[in-house]
């Protein structure tokens, strides 16, 4: 149950004086009332509350627009009397501070409320001792706004990390946005503020009150918010979860297998557009069944945290620890999470811990002053984005990160992060101009900070969450991106191949006369394809923004193009490295992505013309999913180069490409690509001596899939070394060995 304080009213300008029976305060010091009530003192706490004087207990409450203040104590109410500008004041002759309430009348009526400022700090000694080492694992449950019960009281414990603030205040809807009555105390040399406040509890919503030492005043969301409002609203929101998990199998075994051996196909899907309108919880009934039936290991989820701007597609981010709530709370994102692992089905997550947006409300100039970006303007802004970019040189800062990637993992269960825009984390001049940037301490370009941050994100990621895998989008040729990190690498789990990408897309893109011409696109990935741990992407990047949705990239007639995507897709499972699709390329979807629309479910439809060509390609998708997961050759051995052979990597002329993929015990598997649009029978290649006969195990060119059927229906036993088969016009055959 929600513990807000909904009874105060409105603003209805400063209450009248009340003579209390009771004695005179002393005077607070005129520097102190006005930093006080400027909200630009770091330690209200002295202030306000309760205080030994000479002759009793001095209580002093800050309540602006109040009528009357009282304290109650010992069943004795006891007036308080009015300062002016909504302080209340009085001593009681009393030899001890007493247990004590406030009894606040307003206009509207009165309540009851404990005194925020007669709690100690609810943050410990380790807590802030770990932030300002920068070393704090668990940053989310010492920075934010936490439900809790503090001596005895239940309320909110509200602490924000601002060192160049002159003073915070906390303000929300319990305080109709005006932060007065709540000043925040300082922890120190930390940059830590602290107010614990009572009967507030989950569902209010607040922002943070920053006064500047330039003097000026503005709120900001917190930045460490598990919850925050549905945009286009901005504030922060109270939260606590009270999911049960019940994924305790997936989570024991998930690291069983290391991810480079194990079978691993992921569909990529932006979660408010796969079905547009759904929910978390709604998503849950019908994505985990969708995604089990195509057969696919994960799922990777477009940002899920909160960002203002949708089609952003979540990567600028605001709220870094806070899922969106335009899918609902974060317990409901638990439970999408849950029913994907019981399903069997991973979840990767993308992170963007690359930039943020400059929103007045977010992270940009949070205390006034540069915090979590860096001061140098020329490093700082973001050429490419309009947005800043994380000072990774600075500890707090690199914690807020590394304890986020932690934070998803642990709190949310996902599986992996896949990690975006890496390169232009480490390169000092990355799309910047000649003087707008300056070189390393070594004269080199490579940003160092950076480099030290993912390393330490990835060596804490997998040191406390095993079976979770990091994925680097990193665009250029970075050495050592998934080498461990105490080798010097980044320590990433796998990589984004995008030079395979733009290579094998290059390369069907042209008409099947001319791709002679750049037979080298599509065997070139072969020379660096061990030089990390690869993931081959089909990602929404390249559906978008006039690049065309994949089957709209294939020349030819509708016909053409459809045989030309099957033999793509069925190349790429069987090339080494792992797999991901962007949702709507499964089904041969011919229109760009929209983040307002989603996928053209109705390209399926029973009712649609050419439902069936866009079925046949989703059975494709199925079958590739189904044999793949069968097929250790097949993923196996994805980083060892025993675990390929090319048997046809020049045949330029005839657009032919044959390899064999082995697993751990030699078993291969043979896939032969015709990119011409014409039958070659007789295809001869050279197969290993050691298998009697090679039965087709899958053909894109199959009548099912919206193909010709040309087929090589009975098993082919090699003659001298070799085998001759039928290879299909625009397509893939897979073969295996068979005992006939």
């Amino acid at each position: 149950m929600a513990l807000r304080d909904t009874s105060l009213p409105e603003p209805s300008g400063p209450a009248p004086a009340v003579t209390a029976p009771a004695g005179t305060a002393p005077p607070l010091d005129p520097h102190d009332r006005g930093r006080l009530l400027a909200g630009a003192h770091h330690d209200p706490h002295a202030l306000l509350g309760a205080h030994p004087v000479p002759g009793g207990v001095a209580f002093r409450a800050l309540r602006p627009f109040a009528r009357e203040v009282s304290v109650v104590t010992g069943g004795e109410r006891h007036a308080l009397v009015s300062e002016g500008d909504g302080l209340f004041s009085a001593v009681l002759p009393l030899t001890e501070i007493p247990a004590y309430t406030l009894a606040v009348a307003y206009e509207q009526g009165e309540h009851t409320t404990d005194d925020p400022y007669r709690f100690l700090p609810a943050l410990g000694e380790l807590d802030l001792h770990l932030i300002g080492e920068g070393r704090h694992e668990e940053l989310w449950q010492a920075l934010g706004a936490h439900p809790m019960e503090h001596e005895g009281v239940a309320g909110t414990r509200f602490t924000v990390w601002a060192p160049n603030a002159q003073g915070v205040r906390v303000a929300g809807d319990f305080t109709h946005w005006d932060g007065t009555a709540f000043p925040m105390r300082s922890l120190g040399s930390s940059g830590v503020w602290e107010l614990f406040l009572p009967g507030i509890g989950e569902g209010a919503r607040y922002k943070f009150e920053i006064h500047s030492r330039h003097g000026h005043r503005f709120l900001k969301a917190d930045p460490m918010a598990r919850a925050a409002e549905e945009p286009p609203n901005t504030a922060s929101v109270v939260t606590a979860s009270h999911y049960t998990w019940d994924d305790a199998e997936w989570m024991r075994t998930r690291g069983d297998t290391p991810v480079h051996e194990a079978p691993f196909s992921v569909y990529e899907v932006h979660l408010p557009s796969w079905r547009p309108g759904l929910t978390y919880r709604e998503l849950a009934d019908v994505l985990p069944a969708y995604v089990t039936d195509l057969g696919f290991t994960h799922v990777e989820l477009m940002p899920v945290a909160e960002h203002p701007y949708g089609p952003s597609w979540g990567y600028q981010v605001t709220g870094f620890y806070a899922p969106t709530a335009r899918l609902g709370t974060p317990d409901d994102f638990k439970y999408l999470v849950d029913a994907l692992h019981r399903a069997g089905i991973g979840v990767i997550m993308d992170w963007v811990p690359a930039h943020f947006p400059k929103d007045d409300w977010a992270l940009g100039r949070f205390d006034g002053e540069p915090l979590y970006e860096p001061g140098d303007s020329r490093r700082a802004e973001h050429p490419d984005w309009g947005t800043y970019t994380f000072d990774f040189a600075r500890t707090e800062v690199r914690n807020f990160l590394v304890a986020n990637a932690v934070y998803w993992c642990e709190e949310f269960h996902i599986d992996g992060l896949r990690v975006d825009a890496v390169a232009s984390m480490l390169y000092l001049d990355y799309s910047r101009e000649d003087g707008g940037w300056e070189p390393n301490a070594y004269g080199g370009r490579e940003d160092l900070a950076a480099m030290a941050f993912l390393q330490e994100m990835n060596a804490t990621v997998y040191r406390r969450c095993p079976g979770v895998v990091t994925i680097a989008e990193e665009s250029t040729a970075w050495g050592g991106v998934t080498r461990p990190t105490d080798t010097g690498g980044l320590g990433f789990g796998l990589k984004w191949n995008m030079g395979w990408m733009h290579d094998s897309l290059e390369y069907v893109a042209h008409e099947p006369v001319h791709r002679k011409y750049h037979h080298h696109e599509m065997t070139f990935s072969m020379v660096y394809a061990y030089s990390e741990n690869y993931v081959l992407p089909i990602s929404h990047d390249e559906v978008v923004h006039g690049k065309q949705a994949l089957v709209s990239k294939m020349p030819g007639d509708w016909w053409q193009r459809r045989a030309n995507l099957r033999a793509y897709l069925a190349y790429m499972w069987a090339h080494p490295g792992k797999q991901l699709l962007f949702m709507g390329q499964e089904f041969a979807q011919g229109a760009e992505w929209s983040e307002k629309q989603g996928p053209e479910w109705w390209l399926l439809d029973e009712g649609y013309h050419s439902a069936g060509d866009h079925r046949g390609v989703q059975d494709l998708v199925r079958d590739l999913n189904d044999r793949y997961r069968r097929t250790p050759a097949l993923w196996q051995r994805d980083t060892d180069p025993a675990g390929f052979r090319w048997v046809s990597v020049d045949a330029a002329e005839d657009n032919v490409f044959g390899f064999l993929r082995l697993d751990a015990e030699g078993t291969p598997l043979l896939a032969v690509s015709n990119m011409s649009p014409v039958v070659r029978h007789d295809y001869r290649l050279a197969v290993p001596d050691d298998v009697v006969a090679w039965q087709e195990v899958l053909n894109t060119d199959a009548a099912r899939y919206g193909g010709g059927d040309v087929r090589n229906p009975d098993p082919v036993k090699p003659e001298d070394g070799c085998v001759r088969i039928t290879l299909p016009p625009l397509a893939t055959v897979w073969l295996m060995p068979s005992d006939l």
